[in-house]
C-alpha cells in the first residue's frame, strides 16, 4: 500500500511540472524580423531646386600692372650708390642710383674745350668777314678776297655747331649714369650691389605702380572655340575667396608655343590691399550658366571617392532614407550642383547623415 501511494505522488508531481513548463513556453514572446519595429528618425530636410549654375574652368592668374617699369643702364660701368631700398615708394626723377661717371665726365670736359676752340674761331672769323665785306664795298679789296672771308666764316660756324651738337650729346650720355625713376611707384626687388660691374643687359630693379593691373590667364587650346571677349571671371584668392568680378577685355591672336595656351587679359580694379602687381590668384573662367539641380552642401556625404545622398522617401506608407550616388558640380554659395543623380523636387536629408542607413525609417521635420 505504502509503495503504491508513494508511486501515486510521484506520478501526479510529474504532471504538474510538465504542466508548469508547458505553460512557461506559451509565455516566452515570439522572435520579431530584424527592423520590423525600428524607431523612425527625426530628419531635417531640403527640397532640391533648380537654380542657375555657371560652367566654368579655374586657371591660374598673375597679376600685371601696365606700369611697370624694368629698370636696366644704357651704358656700361660701376655701380657707385644705391639710394633705394626695395619697397620704396618713388617719386618721377627721383634718383635710384648712379653708374662712375669718371670717363664720361672727361669726356665731356674735352668735348666743352672743343667747342670753346670752335667758338672762339668762329667769333674771330665772324669780325673777318664783316671786315671783308666792308672793305669789297668800299672798292678797297677784290670779290675774291671777299669769298675767301665768308667761306671761312662759314667753315668755322658749321665746326663751331658741330662741337656744341657734339658737347649736349655727351652731357646726355652724361645723364645716363644716373638712374633715375621713370614714373611714381614702389621699388622692386635690387639684385645688384654698389661695386657691381653693369652694362645695358643688367637687370637693375623695377618701378612698380599698382594701377592699371591685369590679370593675365593661359586658356588652354581645347578651350580655343568657346574663349572669347566678355566673358565673365571671377578671380579668386587661394581659399576660393572672392576678390573680384571682370570680364576678358583682350585675347591673344596667337597660341604661346611654350605653354600651349591662349592669353587672355582681364583688367582688375581692386585697391592695393586686395590685389597687388605679380601677385598670383585663381581664375574662374564661366563658358555659360544653365539652371542646375542644387542641394546644402551639408547633405552631401563623401565616402570611397564617391558621393552619395540620402532622399526621404515613401515607402509603405511611411518615409526611408534611400541612400542615392551623386555625380557632383561647382559649388554655388553653400550648395552643390548635380549633374545626374537627382531631380528638382526630391527631399533630402541634412541632419543626422552620418547615422543613416539605406532604407532606414525616417520621419522628415523639414520642406
Amino acid at each position: 500500500m505504502r509503495n503504491s501511494a508513494l508511486k501515486h505522488s510521484l506520478a501526479v508531481s510529474s504532471l504538474i511540472l510538465i504542466g508548469l513548463s508547458a505553460t512557461g513556453c506559451q509565455k516566452k514572446p515570439a522572435p520579431v524580423a530584424a527592423g520590423a519595429g525600428m524607431q523612425a528618425m527625426p530628419v531635417q530636410t531640403a527640397t532640391v531646386t533648380l537654380a542657375p549654375v555657371p560652367q566654368s574652368s579655374e586657371y591660374v592668374a598673375t597679376i600685371k600692372s601696365r606700369r611697370s617699369a624694368t629698370m636696366q643702364p644704357q651704358v656700361d660701368g660701376r655701380l657707385t650708390q644705391i639710394l633705394v631700398r626695395s619697397g620704396d615708394h618713388v617719386k618721377p626723377g627721383q634718383v635710384l642710383m648712379s653708374i662712375d661717371p669718371q670717363h664720361q665726365t672727361a669726356a665731356v670736359e674735352s668735348q666743352r674745350a672743343t667747342e670753346r676752340q670752335k667758338k672762339a674761331l668762329y667769333d674771330y672769323n665772324v669780325a673777318q668777314n664783316e671786315r671783308a665785306r666792308k672793305l669789297f664795298e668800299a672798292g678797297i679789296t677784290s670779290r675774291d678776297v671777299y669769298e675767301q672771308a665768308q667761306q671761312a666764316f662759314e667753315n668755322s660756324k658749321a665746326d663751331y655747331e658741330s662741337a656744341m651738337a657734339m658737347r649736349k650729346t655727351q652731357e646726355e650720355q652724361l645723364a645716363y649714369y644716373t638712374i633715375r625713376a621713370p614714373s611714381d611707384g614702389v621699388v622692386g626687388d635690387i639684385p645688384v650691389h654698389v661695386g657691381d660691374y653693369v652694362s645695358p643687359s643688367t637687370m637693375l630693379t623695377t618701378v612698380e605702380e599698382n594701377r592699371d593691373l591685369e590679370a593675365y590667364i593661359y586658356v588652354p587650346t581645347e578651350r580655343s572655340s568657346q574663349v572669347k571677349q566678355g566673358l565673365s571671371v571671377d578671380l579668386m584668392d587661394t581659399g576660393g575667396k572672392l576678390l573680384q568680378k571682370t570680364k576678358i577685355d583682350f585675347l591673344s591672336p596667337q597660341v604661346d608655343s611654350s605653354l600651349q595656351g591662349i592669353l587672355v587679359k582681364a583688367p582688375v580694379h581692386a585697391s592695393p590691399e586686395i590685389l597687388r602687381n605679380a601677385q598670383m590668384v585663381k581664375a574662374r573662367v564661366i563658358w555659360s550658366t544653365s539652371p542646375m539641380a542644387v542641394v546644402p552642401v551639408l547633405a552631401v556625404i563623401r565616402q570611397g571617392g564617391q558621393s552619395f545622398v540620402f532622399v526621404a522617401r515613401q515607402q509603405d506608407g511611411h518615409f526611408v532614407a534611400h541612400q542615392t550616388s551623386v555625380v557632383l558640380g561647382d559649388t554655388v554659395g553653400n550648395s552643390y550642383s548635380v549633374t545626374s543623380g537627382l531631380n528638382a523636387g526630391d527631399r533630402v536629408i541634412v541632419s543626422s547623415t552620418q547615422f543613416l542607413v539605406n532604407d532606414m525609417p525616417v520621419l522628415p521635420l523639414g520642406a
